[in-house]
């Protein structure tokens, strides 16, 4: 490993000239480079009036630069999280400058020679992070410098040996270093490590593939794990690859298991947030749901909840989390879910309090409940339930359901990522209460569970089609039918004849009757049927049969008005 830097020594050292800083386009950026540029970025804040400045750059290196220079330029700096409307509504009036893509960005001076600097002040030198707290509004986080020189200090502490195990080791990232996590994984650790950091984040599995061409580390998230691919020729990365990193929320046993098959590593997933930095610790493979503090960290419970005690934190003070947590009987502790009403979607923390009040601003919502559920590969999407007013009920019914959808979407644009978008929606006269007229999350997701099962055509013409249905256990058409032993009512069974037939075939609007009706065997959960339909366009009659490998399970004709 190179010569370890203190942050706040990290460009105002003498010597290291060809110590490696980033890698961009194929070009090796070496520390003389980069003390040239944050030399000119140090010039441009320096003249400019005003002790506060806002940094967004997707480039590392040029955001690294600019960050040392606005600090060794006296400034104190502000890290947006994105560019939303919102979020620029809100910073913009805090700071003095901006630089990056920002409105009225500054202009870097040219090119300047490096001048000699003495050392940051760790307890002057302050950064802001801002993030979204538990009441739904957004709150900026100071941090000194002597915050995060300690955390990197503690990850080298951590995690240093095996990373650079092969030698230097190069810094692949999926993840932003305008948040708390990429900052300090990504730029800041390997600033004082030494290490060379890629300047262009990675968006795909097959970027991350060619990437990897000597020993490296990948820092990434939850959400890009659990998309790596089967496809991809992941050889040199399983041979080079030292560590995966991974934070921003748990990650699923699926991906862990896939990571560790695919890359040859057990990722590191680290636990923390922009409040406290990293708390502890786990790799999946090794100590399944226990977390490992990490070193320099503190943990008691207190009333069921995480309280931690660090130098990551502004002061000696415990912090209260809002995790709730169980001890293991050692040094280590299992989470078991949030207290409050803060959510990760795809690694973006969202307020469901702050999303139901933009909701709720809207003339055509009554009132309306958010909740997350599990969506494809395990991952939680927002869900919506609303009561409509009466302009509402009549607008849904003259633009539909989609239109009326995306037009609330774009509300939720103003402050919500689009990743973190509700998926599904639901109107109801009025909100699920109990007997306590209590609105509880379990009735608002029944609301969503499914009544038709996902289905797989065969085959399909213009008078035949088959598909197999897939029984599963949570269908609603379940309930009550029977809760000792369940089977399948027939009357879904008629109703799935008629929906699934009305996908093939144009069939007439008014039911007749139902003819030869038989239903020879149950259909519990977990069974594969086989729906075979037969169209008779001229009679106006539609035959169904459900089979399965155990043998016929039910039979008929359902007749048809013919149309005028």
């Amino acid at each position: 490993m190179a010569d370890w830097l203190a942050l706040t020594h990290v460009a105002s050292a003498p010597g290291f000239e060809n110590r490696p800083v980033a890698l961009r386009g194929g070009e090796r950026l070496t520390r003389q480079r980069f003390l040239t540029d944050v030399s000119a970025w140090q010039t441009t804040f320096a003249s400019h009036p005003g002790r506060r400045c806002a940094l967004y750059f997707d480039d590392g290196y040029e955001f690294a630069a600019a960050l040392f220079g606005a600090w060794h330029a006296g400034k104190e700096v502000y890290l947006p999280g994105d560019t939303l409307a919102d979020t620029l509504g809100r910073l913009l009036p805090q700071v003095d400058a901006c630089a990056g893509a920002l409105p009225g960005a500054l202009e870097r001076v040219g090119v300047c020679p490096p001048v000699s600097r003495v050392p940051l002040d760790a307890r002057a030198a302050r950064i802001v992070i801002f993030t979204s707290g538990s009441s739904g509004e957004p709150s900026a986080i100071p941090k000194k410098l002597a915050q995060l020189d300690a955390e990197v200090h503690h990850l080298q502490s951590a995690f240093g040996a095996r990373v650079d195990a092969a030698g230097e080791a190069t810094v692949l990232t999926t993840v932003s270093h305008q948040h708390i996590y990429g900052l300090l994984f990504t730029v800041l650790w390997s600033l004082s490590a030494g290490r060379p950091f890629a300047a262009r984040r990675l968006d795909y599995p097959e970027e991350i593939s060619a990437g990897v061409s000597r020993p490296c580390v990948l820092v990434s998230s939850p959400a890009h794990l659990r998309r790596l691919s089967e496809s991809v020729d992941w050889g040199l990365a399983r041979a080079m690859l030292q560590a995966v990193f991974s934070s921003g929320g748990p990650l699923p046993t699926e991906a862990a298991d896939a990571a560790l098959r695919l890359l040859n590593q057990s990722p590191t997933e680290v636990f923390g947030s922009s409040e406290t930095g990293g708390i502890a610790w786990r790799k999946r493979a090794v100590h399944g749901e226990r977390w490992c503090v990490l070193p320099g960290v503190q943990w008691r419970i207190e009333d069921g909840l995480l309280a931690v005690r660090s130098s990551h934190l502004a002061d000696d003070d415990w912090w209260t989390t809002s995790d709730r947590v169980e001890a293991t009987g050692g040094a280590d502790f299992v989470l078991l879910g949030r207290a409050d009403r803060i959510v990760k979607i795809e690694e973006k923390r969202v307020s469901l309090t702050a999303v139901e009040r933009a909701l709720a601003a809207c003339e055509d919502i009554e009132a309306v409940r958010v909740l997350p559920l599990p969506g494809r590969e395990g991952a939680e999407r927002l869900a919506v339930v609303a009561v409509l007013t009466p302009a509402g009920r009549e607008r849904l019914s003259t633009e539909g359901k989609r239109a009326f959808n995306e037009r609330l979407r774009a509300v939720l644009l103003q402050g919500v990522e689009r990743v973190a978008l509700p998926r599904r929606w639901r109107y109801v006269p009025a909100l699920p209460a109990n007997a306590q007229g209590k609105v509880t999350e379990a009735a608002l997701a029944a609301l969503f569970r499914p009544s038709v099962p996902p289905v797989q055509w065969l085959s399909r013409d213009d008078t035949g089609a088959t598909a197999i249905l897939d029984i599963q256990a949570d269908l609603a058409v379940f309930d009550g039918h029977f809760p000792a032993t369940p089977i399948l009512p027939g009357v879904a069974q008629l109703d799935w004849a008629v929906q699934f037939a009305r996908e093939c075939f144009v069939l007439p609007q008014r039911f007749l009757r139902v003819e030869a009706l038989k239903f020879q065997r149950p259909v519990p959960p977990g069974t594969q049927l086989e729906l075979a339909l037969q169209w008779q366009p001229a009679a106006g009659v539609l035959g169904f049969r459900y089979g399965s490998p155990a043998g016929l399970h039910a039979s008929g004709r359902i007749v048809f008005e013919a149309a005028p």
